[in-house]
């Protein structure tokens, strides 16, 4: 592989313990985006950076109809606004999509390189958004050799992926290992209500024996794990309604230990979930919308959940009757 080689310059990327994550900043099908949400969701990236969550992730397919790519754009516009503690320390990672006409190496350069335009910056850290592996898995290889070539020539820091299981990742790994590239991080979705790719398919020990970073996303299940929803709670409008209904019944022994343990310890439901993912050993990317959600995100940090309480939500989760529904296209 003909590549100009900047590696022996690079600085390795820094991940805070928690994240940021920046789905809902443009998607109005569903979470309700209105442009003029956007002077609110620059204070929550102030309050982040501020309180030590630099890590915010996006994705090139995040922001509803023409609103697409909305939520990298207000990312990158809110990052050189930015000047306060932990600037020098932002990193922005964003996903980018396997759309089915991005067949070739070329369509995930300029996939990126429109990413990049669009944050008005390089990237730090560059995902597949998904794995094709249970439908395509022949259309992975030319998008890593694009990725490989822009770490090479330092247009990214480094290198995620995301949906990937075990199986595939040893693969994958070995893959982009032939060609000098490290993986940083891999992203699955991961909760007290989700915890089929990590638990079921055995992927943070592979994880760790690989030196990768394991992000969990949708650590907070949609706002499910807040506590702000319940049987005798006003529930969402639209799809995340919808799947409450239907989830609720079966996880209140988690929404139970969950408040219990977190009237004990003096916090919030969501911080005692959020800091159980730290727990695990990964790091959580909760989203937030509102100062008063980035405040609850950032009260998760500076302690740790002692093994007792881990246990009795390790336990909880054993005994649902229900989880989240996973994403279609994790990989084994």
């Amino acid at each position: 592989m003909a590549v100009t080689d900047v590696t022996a310059e690079r600085k390795a990327l820094q991940l805070s313990p928690m994240g940021c994550g920046t789905w809902a900043w443009g998607n109005r099908l569903l979470w309700g985006y209105d442009p003029a949400m956007d002077q609110q969701l620059q204070a929550v990236f102030d309050r982040c950076v501020q309180g030590g969550i630099t890590l915010f992730d996006t994705g090139d397919s995040y922001g509803t109809g023409r609103l697409s790519g909305r939520s990298e754009s207000l990312l990158g516009q809110f990052a050189r606004a930015y000047s306060g503690p932990n600037q020098a320390h932002i990193c922005l990672a964003t996903k980018l999509a396997p759309y089915p006409w991005r067949l070739t190496s070329g369509a995930m350069v300029r996939a990126c390189q429109a990413s990049a335009e669009r944050l008005g910056r390089s990237i730090d850290l560059a995902q597949p958004h998904w794995s094709t592996a249970n439908y395509a898995p022949w259309q992975e290889w030319p998008l890593l050799d694009g990725l490989a070539q822009l770490y090479h020539q330092g247009a990214i820091g480094g290198v995620g992926l995301s949906n990937f299981g075990p199986k595939r990742l040893r693969k994958v790994h070995q893959y982009l290992s032939d060609r000098q590239v490290p993986i940083t991080s891999l992203q699955v979705q991961y909760s007290l209500i989700s915890t089929y790719p990590v638990t079921e398919l055995g992927l943070k020990p592979v994880c760790d024996e690989l030196g990768i970073r394991l992000i969990a996303y949708s650590p907070l299940c949609l706002g499910l794990l807040t506590g702000k929803y319940g049987p005798d709670k006003a529930l969402p409008q639209g799809l995340r309604g919808f799947l409450f209904r239907r989830l609720l019944p079966g996880i209140q022994p988690v929404l139970d230990t969950l408040q219990e343990v977190a009237q004990q310890r003096h916090k919030t439901m969501a911080q005692v979930a959020l800091n159980w993912c730290m727990a695990k050993g990964t790091i959580p990317i909760p989203g937030a919308k509102s100062l008063t959600q980035a405040e609850d995100n950032l009260g998760a940090m500076g302690w740790q959940l002692e093994a007792g309480a881990v246990d009795a939500l390790d336990r909880a989760a054993n005994r649902c009757d229900q989880t989240m529904v996973q994403n279609i296209f994790q990989s084994r």
